[in-house]
């Protein structure tokens, strides 16, 4: 029993440590969280220079006042349909964690919606669906307003590689 009452406690404090702001942001008719924390600021679609020889979901890097940033299209990146960018797309600036430093990238999102407050208690953890899927990226579960909205750990949507491999873009 007592083995018991410390896996509980301890999945309390798992799910407090995530408790905070995230910015909520729609893609493809869901809603996701980004924590406040690791938002840099939002910025309206720009140009963005193309890259040879990148994976599909990059999109290119942009200027943004001095400063290359690459940036990649969140859509792509977790298989979802294209679609043509509209005057609420936006460029999510987040800050990731590379293999030696935090690292700057855009995220093209389809809009962004709020930011929200959300309790340690409304955080569900992420199912397990059956499979060998990888949902490391996957922070947690918001049950809000009678729906969920899925929680990014945004360090996590791109591996070591990938974000290395960025940087040298960058």
């Amino acid at each position: 029993m007592a083995e018991l009452a410390e896996t509980m406690d301890q999945a309390v404090k798992v799910m407090a440590d995530k408790e905070g702001k995230y910015l909520t942001f729609m893609l493809a008719g869901e809603e996701y969280g980004i924590s406040i924390l690791k938002i840099k600021e939002i910025i309206g679609m720009m140009p963005i220079t193309t890259v040879p020889q990148t994976p599909e979901f990059v999109k290119g890097v942009i200027n943004l006042r001095g400063k290359v940033i690459p940036v990649i299209d969140l859509r792509l990146k977790f298989g979802m349909e294209s679609i043509d960018y509209g005057e609420r797309t936006c460029i999510v600036v987040v800050e990731i964690a590379g293999k030696t430093d935090q690292v700057l990238m855009g995220v093209v999102v389809d809009a962004v919606s709020e930011v929200l407050n959300v309790k340690g208690a409304d955080i569900a953890e992420t199912p397990t669906f059956g499979t060998a899927l990888d949902t490391d990226y996957i922070f947690g579960m918001a049950k809000m307003d009678g729906g969920v909205k899925i929680l990014l750990d945004i360090d996590q949507v791109l591996n070591a590689d990938e974000i290395d491999a960025l940087n040298k873009v960058a």
